[in-house]
């Protein structure tokens, strides 16, 4: 779907909206019954016109599960790079569908158990990795050191199993996620924060409580019953057994 097309849709429904909301005179031989039914119509089209541009066989995790919260932190600079990482136009998490759909069975699994998931990254633009790349050469901007990688010298995170060239991420079927109360609204402590370069995020540290441990057991239990499998460094980083794109690293923007 062509840019100016999707741009056009775009422009018509938030029309429809300011007629609607806001009463204007010159839309007012249009609020009409038949009309401001055309409104879903139209707010539907968008969002499939905008879904089709993404690549054959990823969608939305939104579109899949809108229950699932996200925090997409790549998008803004509460992340160990500390700014916006290239690719990440929106604060949107995109996946294989074969992915969103295990994920929404996670879902449903820990929302009978009185919890749900949160998801931090899933599809990682291959420019994403690349700037990891750079940030990790970069040995004068240590601003994120005591939070992120306090004990952890910055030029051994590269090819030290934290940051690598290539990401499953890539591949569209790789997620970093944790649990959230529901009673609570608030997420679940698991020792670590999310993205900490550390053995203190291994899934089976010494340094973190019995608490905690089993709180990153709970959900590992519930991803791998998903059909998910983990990564021994990093309590929130699963990845689809059987992914459908293994092996290919894709490039395109998440917006």
């Amino acid at each position: 779907m062509r840019f100016l097309e999707i741009l056009s849709l775009r422009i018509v429904a938030e029309w429809i909206g300011e007629c609607y909301l806001f009463r204007m005179d010159r839309c007012l031989p249009f609020r009409r019954p038949a009309f401001l039914s055309a409104i879903g119509a139209v707010l539907i089209a968008v969002s499939f016109v905008i879904a089709a541009d993404l690549p054959n066989g990823f969608v939305y995790l939104r579109d899949v599960d809108s229950s699932i919260a996200t925090e997409v932190r790549y998008a803004t600079s509460n992340n160990f790079v500390g700014k916006r990482v290239d690719g990440y136009q929106a604060k949107k998490i995109i996946l294989t569908r074969q992915a969103a759909e295990a994920l929404s069975r996670v879902q449903a699994d820990l929302k009978s158990q009185g919890y749900a998931l949160k998801v931090f990254d899933a599809y990682r633009p291959q420019r994403a990795v690349n700037h990891f790349i750079r940030w990790t050469r970069d040995r004068r901007d240590l601003k994120t050191k005591k939070e992120y990688y306090p004990d952890i010298p910055k030029g051994t995170l590269l090819g030290g199993g934290y940051i690598s060239s290539r990401s499953r991420h890539s591949s569209g079927s790789t997620i970093d996620l944790t649990l959230v109360k529901l009673s609570t609204g608030k997420e679940v402590d698991m020792g670590t924060p999310f993205d900490f370069f550390g053995p203190e995020s291994g899934h089976n540290s010494s340094a973190v409580t019995a608490t905690q441990r089993a709180n990153r057991q709970l959900l590992k239990n519930a991803m791998s019953k998903g059909g998910f499998f983990s990564f021994p460094k990093e309590w929130w980083h699963y990845t689809l057994r059987n992914e459908p794109f293994a092996g290919r690293y894709f490039d395109f923007p998440v917006r």
